[in-house]
Formats: C-alpha cells, sequence, structure tokens
C-alpha cells in the first residue's frame, strides 16, 4: 500500500464529514447560518442511515425543532439510526421510531415518555442499548458511541458559529467536544442569532451550523415542586430523615433527588432544621440544580455553594442574584455542566438521597419497570459507592465505620462509605406497593433481550431506607438475613412488610438497625404543611423577594 492509500485510509472520517459538508454547502447563508426552512435539506445532507446520531435532549433543554424536522427527511434514504442521548422527554424522540427512522437507543432518562419506551420496547419497535447513569453514557460519547451527528441547542449564536448556552448550559459542551474532536457534525438550533454574544460558551469553529428555529426551544421545568402538593406523609419522612440521617451523620455535602420528600426536605430547614439546630452542621455544599424550593433555606444562610447540573425555568434572575452561592459568568448568568456536577456528585458528595419506584428483599432499587421505562439519570453515580475515593469527611468515615462486615475484606485498613438513601412511602402511585419480592426490571430485560436487569441503585450501595414505619440503617446489619430483616421492617402493610416478626424487630431496634420514629422522638402529630417555611409557589415568590418567576402552570393566584 503507498503512503497516499495509507493517509486516505487514516483520514476516512474526515473525508467522509467534508463529502457530507460539501452536499450541505449550498443551503449555507452568511457564515455557518441556514435557514430554518432548509433544516430538513441539511440533515438528508449530513447524515446517513445507520448512523450514530445525538439529539439534545437534555432533563430540561431540547433541541425541539431539530427533532421534529428530523422526523421529516426522506425514510428511504435515512434509517436505522443509533441515538444516543441524555433524555428522551419529547415525543418526537420516540417518533423517529414509530416512523421507521431510528432503530437503536442508548440513553439515561426517560420522563414523560417512560411508558412509551417500555410500549416500544416490547412491540420491538426500539431496540435498547442499556439505560446508562449520566457519566457512563458521556464516557461512552468518547468511546464506542461517539456521534457521527449531533443536533444541539443553544439561546443565541453569532455567524460565525460561537454559541451562548447561557442558563442552561447542561450537556452541551460534552456532546460537541466528543462530536467535533472526531471529525464529526455539529448543528445547532439558537433562539436568535446576534452580532454579538453576552459570553461564549462554545467556540464558533466547533460547530458546522446554526439554525434560527421558528420558536425558542422548550425547557422543562423539571425541578420544580408547588409546596402546596406536599402532604403530611412526606413530611414525616422528611423529618426523619433530618432527625435520623442528616442530624446522625453531620452531612454538610449532598445532591436531593427529584421528587416531594426532598422538597419537604428542604422547606424544613429553617423551620425544623433549625429547630434541631443543625444550621451550619449540614446541608451546606449541594450539587443540585437550582430548586425553587431551596429559596428559603438560602434566605437564611444555610447553604454555602450550589453547583447545577442544569438551570430551572423561571429561576434566572433569583440565582443570578445570588452569585455567592451558585456558579455565575462574567455575564451574570449560571453556568451550569451536567458532565462536572456528575462528576462532583460521583466524587465529592457525602450522601444522595432519592426515591424510587421499586426496591427488593435484598435492597435493589430501580424506577424501570416493565411497563414504565423512566431510565436513571444521574442517581447511579450519585447513589453508589465511589471506589476511587481518597479524601475523608466525617459524615463519610462514620457510615463506613458502622459496616460490620469491612474487616472481612479490608483486615485492618479503615475506608469510609458514602450515604445513599432510599427514601418511599410503602404505597406508590396508584397504591402499588413499592417493596416487592422481585424487581419487574426482571421482565424488562427478558422483553429487552438485556444482559442484566436495569437497577438504578445496587443493595450493597443502599446504606439507609425511610418510610413512614421508620429508619433503616442498612449499613449497620451484619449480615444479608439481618438486612432482609430490616427492609422488612419498614415495608409497612406491604406483602415484604407482612413478613416481618415482632421480635426479630424488637431485636433490630435494640441493635439501634432499625429506628421508628418513637425511637428518633419524631412525633408524627407535628407532621403536617405547618411545619413547611412555604406553603405555596406564591411563598417562594415573596422569599425571593420577587425574583423567582414561576411558569405559568405554578401559578394559581
Amino acid at each position: 500500500m503507498s503512503n497516499d492509500d495509507t493517509r486516505k485510509k487514516r483520514n476516512q472520517r474526515a473525508a467522509d464529514t467534508a463529502a457530507r459538508l460539501e452536499a450541505a454547502a449550498p443551503l449555507f447563508g452568511a457564515g455557518k447560518e441556514v435557514s430554518s426552512d432548509n433544516t430538513v435539506a441539511l440533515l438528508e445532507a449530513v447524515i446517513r442511515a445507520g448512523d450514530i446520531v445525538n439529539i439534545e435532549g437534555n432533563n430540561q433543554k431540547q433541541a425541539d425543532f431539530l427533532a421534529e424536522s428530523l422526523n421529516k427527511v426522506d425514510r428511504s434514504k435515512i434509517h436505522d439510526l443509533h441515538m444516543v442521548q441524555s433524555a428522551v422527554p419529547l415525543a418526537s424522540h420516540l417518533d423517529l421510531f414509530e416512523n421507521g427512522i431510528a432503530k437503536k437507543l442508548d440513553f439515561a432518562f426517560g420522563g414523560p415518555q417512560a411508558g412509551r419506551v417500555a410500549k416500544f420496547i416490547s412491540e420491538g419497535k426500539l431496540q435498547l442499548g442499556a439505560i446508562h447513569t449520566y457519566l457512563e453514557l458521556f464516557g461512552r460519547y468518547f468511546l464506542d458511541l461517539t456521534p457521527r451527528v449531533s443536533l444541539i441547542c443553544a439561546f443565541k449564536a453569532d455567524r460565525k458559529g460561537n454559541l451562548y448556552t447561557g442558563f442552561n448550559t447542561e450537556d452541551t459542551p460534552t456532546i460537541v467536544e466528543a462530536t467535533k474532536f472526531r471529525q464529526g457534525i455539529v448543528i445547532a438550533q439558537v433562539n436568535e442569532i446576534v452580532d454579538e454574544l453576552p459570553r461564549v460558551d462554545i467556540p464558533g469553529d466547533w460547530i458546522d451550523a446554526v439554525i434560527q428555529s421558528p420558536k425558542p426551544f422548550f425547557v422543562e421545568p423539571l425541578f420544580t415542586r408547588d409546596p402546596g402538593l406536599i402532604t403530611d406523609n412526606q413530611i414525616l419522612l422528611a423529618m426523619l430523615c433530618l432527625k435520623g440521617i442528616y442530624a446522625e451523620y453531620g452531612v454538610t455535602s449532598m445532591n436531593h433527588g427529584i421528587g416531594f420528600l426532598t422538597s419537604a426536605i428542604e422547606l424544613l430547614l429553617p423551620t425544623y432544621g433549625e429547630e434541631l439546630g443543625l444550621k451550619g452542621k449540614i446541608c451546606t455544599h449541594m450539587i443540585l440544580n437550582p430548586h425553587p424550593t431551596m429559596i428559603p433555606a438560602i434566605e437564611t444562610d444555610w447553604v454555602d455553594t450550589i453547583h447545577c447540573f442544569g438551570g430551572e425555568l423561571g429561576m434566572e434572575d433569583y440565582v443570578a442574584s445570588r452569585p455567592d452561592v451558585f456558579f455565575i459568568g462574567p455575564d451574570g448568568t449560571l453556568r451550569s455542566n451536567r458532565a462536572f456536577a456528575q462528576t462532583a456528585g460521583h466524587y465529592a458528595l457525602d450522601m444522595f438521597i432519592g426515591g424510587t419506584l421499586q426496591i427488593d428483599k435484598y435492597g435493589n432499587s430501580s424506577t424501570a419497570t416493565a411497563s414504565r421505562v423512566a431510565g436513571f439519570g444521574g442517581a447511579p453515580n450519585m447513589g453508589c459507592d465511589a471506589k476511587g475515593r481518597r479524601h475523608s469527611t466525617g459524615a463519610w468515615l462514620q457510615c463506613g465505620q458502622e459496616l460490620p462486615s469491612l474487616d472481612q475484606q479490608l483486615g485492618t485498613m479503615p475506608r469510609g462509605k458514602r450515604l445513599v438513601v432510599q427514601g418511599v412511602e410503602t404505597f406508590g402511585e396508584g397504591r402499588q406497593p413499592v417493596f416487592v419480592d422481585k424487581l419487574d426490571a426482571w421482565k424488562l430485560a427478558e422483553n429487552a433481550n438485556l444482559d442484566l436487569p436495569p437497577v438504578m441503585i445496587y443493595g450493597d450501595d443502599l446504606t439507609h431506607i425511610v418510610t413512614e414505619e421508620g429508619v433503616a440503617y442498612l449499613n449497620r446489619c451484619p449480615d444479608l438475613d439481618s438486612r432482609m430483616a430490616a427492609i422488612r421492617a419498614v415495608a409497612g402493610y406491604t406483602d415484604i412488610g407482612l413478613q416481618a416478626k415482632p421480635e426479630e424487630t424488637k431485636r433490630l431496634r435494640e441493635a439501634n438497625i432499625v429506628k421508628t420514629p418513637d425511637d428518633l422522638g419524631v412525633d408524627p402529630s407535628r407532621a403536617t404543611r405547618a411545619m413547611l417555611a412555604a406553603k405555596s409557589v406564591k411563598d417562594l415568590v415573596t422569599w425571593s423577594n420577587g425574583l423567582y418567576n414561576p411558569p405559568s402552570r405554578f401559578r394559581n393566584w
């Protein structure tokens, strides 16, 4: 083989990219601008059948116009696409499979499309690669799932292709870098093309085309919870968490998952937390989206630092006014970054607390069931014991010191452990039991022909379960039998809970492996909405001095 032939073989991707962009050249206007009317033609010019394609589907901001446009391509030319994206929350993401344009999906979070994902898998319309955690999927972007073409979104662009991602940067830098530096093609939909940007978040030479979409991209207020919907039962669980875990371990760094339980905890900090004398001792450093329910705690100086995965609709002005707490750019707006926040969540936090759809008798939990594939998002990264961690904190060391079996693995070598907490009511939506003998994930694995059931948090990582029955300190269990007994003790009137033996539960309480509300000195009669620092969205606006501008669907005044 000649040197020229060798060079050609080594530069096939670059040559292929050049050929695709050459085919698209007639569609460009000034600089890197392409008219929205030419979007479908652009996609048909640069995408080939069987390509790995990323549509920026984040938790919140969505390249929705590009997703809709991809559904309009000639499917005789473009088909069997392998979609790799963080989230698939839009109907248009799944329409690609319905329309025969896409074939395979690797993702992290299903959100509103969870039921449809499960249906498509069972019907054979969607071939599932894997349900990832975010960092896992991001890592594969740089390895075996590098996008050939990525369709992203940003608030603004200039005609040279420089992008301003602003308040909702999220996944954009990771997607663009993985794609562009392997000779891929990056197309951005933007709300506005301007002469000068507030700041440059993505340099223009990493972007191949910018399209001003007919309407602003969709942003989902995913982390907004109306305090008016928080129940007394959720307040009880929050009180148990604060007294039995946060105070017990002095947890200062953490992530709160999505849900009303964590919102209740946030709204109890200035009230019940203050009563317990915990200010300055817990919740000082957080990896967290700008939850509106954090406003009262921020305003009462509970929090030192928050770094965000993404933004939250309506929180822009409030966050910008609190640069001592949030990471604010020189333009005065939030700089979020999901990859960095996930990395911090994996290695730098002492605790993850969230909910789940099912927990089995061993403590394995999942949000993927036979009828609903919600995905995991970042929970497996934050809800695991990161073995690479080498710095110590009091909470981490205490949790590790309570492990009875650690000496069997490490001899006399001390080690800490991340607190991983699942806070759940024993019966969930539709009165379905949360505690089950066997996860529905096994059935999903069978339907999707997966080698492993998609587990969100493995039982050996889970350290605590909190229900209305009390707290199970699984990290204190000497063996699997006692671990299963502790789970039964807090599983309530589910089939698992009804197997609990009173004498067994009594021994667990005496060993401080299970603590009931009475053991913790938590009076359930106090668990009412009167305990919340804010009882409505309007109260949150008042706490923010009018800076919080909630989406219209949360305004009822």
